[in-house]
């Protein structure tokens, strides 16, 4: 069969004939009400529409105006202990953001301001997709502006040997995600999933958060999972999974490690296009991850998305991404 090769004139075409993918917000304002994960304290939370290049924004509606909105940026991360944290300079933190996080990747929503009355986001079941329900319930609208992402340009890698996470250039977002931990009920898992066209919902969004129970004890001590239960988590013991339903997948602890990795690699302001390759990562190396990246501007270019132009080849803006606060 002889090749086809492509014209100038063909890419031409097809260049002006591509589609510039859109930022997206919610259609209208909704909310919940629930427990946090490690606070143990009820809380209520609203999701609402925000203006393009607002970026996702808390507002902690419990403090004082001047000091409740905290930007989910990789740069407003203050603690990663259990859970991820963002904070700013008024001391106005907000943690467990992780599941909203992942929830709001994998919709595509880029802009939105989340109110919330107190210092945790609720757990819910302890997965992302009760917040992909209220998202969908919601609605979801595109926004007269083009939507960026982040192209990895060249490989890079924080870690060692025992625990890492690295990224490469693809023309797509992937991870690849491998766990291992004496307890038998969990053992070694590993994953690699393509996160386009709904896989997010559909593969990884229902895996719940997990713990031992032979940590219970000093976590609680500690003042953490205090809100922790088996409506919110599963929990292991040893060769045994306590929750009476079961698993909701056979791996669905390495697929909540990718859920977690990617609520946290959101917070890089806009979607990630490349391979993701993690061992044993958690939240502190996710966000030194994104400290390193940014920390080299050779490393990733910032661009305006198309369905058409493989991302980073056109349109590629050498610049750091911002976001507005509304």
């Amino acid at each position: 069969m002889p090749e086809v090769v492509k014209s100038r004139k063909d890419e031409s075409t097809a260049a002006c004939n591509s589609k510039v993918v859109l930022q997206k917000t919610l259609k209208s304002s909704i909310g919940c009400t629930g427990v946090g994960l490690h606070s143990g304290k009820k809380v209520t939370m609203s999701l609402n529409p925000a203006k393009p290049n607002t970026g996702i924004v808390f507002h902690r509606i419990d403090l004082p105006v001047d000091d409740r909105i905290v930007p989910a940026r990789w740069d407003c991360v203050v603690n990663t202990l259990m859970a991820t944290t963002i904070g700013n300079s008024a001391g106005a933190c907000i943690s467990t953001i992780e599941h909203l996080m992942a929830a709001l990747a994998g919709c595509g929503i880029d802009n939105a301001i989340i109110e919330v009355d107190g210092a945790e986001i609720p757990v819910m079941d302890g997965s992302a997709a009760p917040f992909i329900f209220l998202i969908e319930c919601a609605g979801m609208i595109e926004q007269n502006s083009p939507r960026k992402a982040i192209k990895i340009e060249r490989s890079i890698e924080v870690g060692d040997a025992d625990k890492y996470i690295t990224a490469k250039p693809d023309d797509a977002f992937s991870v690849k995600f491998e766990i291992d931990f004496k307890d038998t009920a969990v053992a070694r898992q590993d994953l690699t999933m393509r996160l386009a066209n709904g896989t997010f919902k559909t593969e990884i969004a229902r895996a719940r958060t997990f713990g031992f129970a032979h940590e219970v004890d000093a976590l609680r001590k500690a003042g953490l999972a205090l809100g922790g239960s088996l409506d919110n988590a599963v929990v292991i013991n040893g060769d045994k999974i306590l929750n009476g339903d079961g698993l909701r997948y056979k791996d669905e602890f390495v697929r909540h490690k990718i859920l977690d990795c990617v609520g946290d690699l959101y917070l890089a302001g806009a979607p990630i296009i490349g391979q993701i390759n993690a061992l044993r990562s958690g939240h502190t190396l996710n966000n030194q991850f994104l400290v390193s990246l940014f920390s080299d501007k050779s490393a990733w270019s910032y661009f305006e998305m198309s369905d058409a132009v493989v991302p980073g080849v056109a349109h590629s803006i050498n610049q750091e991404p911002t976001l507005a606060i509304a």
